[in-house]
C-alpha cells in the first residue's frame, strides 16, 4: 500500500500545473470550479422554479443526488482524514475542507453524468460524460487532490448515480 501511495504522490506532482501560468492552468481552474456544488445546486433550483413540469422532478432528483453524495463524501473524508496536497491555489477548499479523499467534485460530476443518461437529452449526457473526468483531472492539475482521490470520487459518484437513477 505504501508503494501505491508513493506512486500516487509522484503522478499527482507530474500532473500539477497550478503554479505554471498559461492556458492549461486557466482551463484547469475553470474546469476545477465547474464542479462546485453551489453552482449546480443554484442551477438545479433555477430549473425547478422556472423549468417545465417534467424537468421539476428531474431537477429535484439531481439535487437530492448531489446532496446525498456530498454527505457520503464528507463521512468518508472525516473518517480517512487524508490531507490535501501542499499548495496555494484553492484556498476556499483548503480552508473549509482540509481533507482530500475522496474528491467531492469528482463524485458529483460523475453522479450528474450518470444520472443525465436517464434524465436528460442524449446530447447533454454525452457532454457531461466528457466533462466529468475533466473536472477530476483539473482538480489534480490545480493541486487540491491526489489522483487516487479522483478515482475514488469517480467510483463513488458512479455508484451513487446508478443508485439514484434506479430509484428515480
Amino acid at each position: 500500500m505504501k508503494r501505491l501511495l508513493e506512486m500516487d504522490v509522484l503522478l499527482t506532482a507530474r500532473m500539477r500545473v497550478a503554479e505554471r501560468p498559461g492556458l492549461l492552468r486557466s482551463l484547469s481552474a475553470v474546469l476545477a470550479h465547474s464542479g462546485d456544488s453551489w453552482f449546480w445546486l443554484i442551477g438545479l433550483a433555477g430549473l425547478w422554479f422556472l423549468g417545465p413540469p417534467p424537468w421539476k422532478g428531474r431537477a429535484q432528483a439531481l439535487a437530492i443526488g448531489v446532496l446525498v453524495t456530498a454527505a457520503f463524501v464528507m463521512l468518508i473524508k472525516f473518517t480517512v482524514r487524508r490531507r490535501r496536497p501542499e499548495g496555494t491555489w484553492g484556498g476556499i477548499y483548503r480552508n473549509t475542507d482540509p481533507h482530500s479523499f475522496p474528491s467531492g467534485h469528482a463524485a458529483r460530476s460523475v453522479l450528474l453524468a450518470v444520472m443525465a443518461v436517464w434524465l436528460g437529452p442524449p446530447w447533454f449526457a454525452g457532454l457531461l460524460a466528457v466533462w466529468a473526468p475533466l473536472v477530476g483531472l483539473a482538480r489534480v492539475a490545480m493541486g487540491v487532490h491526489y489522483l487516487s482521490d479522483i478515482v475514488a470520487g469517480m467510483l463513488l459518484g458512479a455508484a451513487m448515480g446508478f443508485m439514484f437513477a434506479w430509484f428515480y
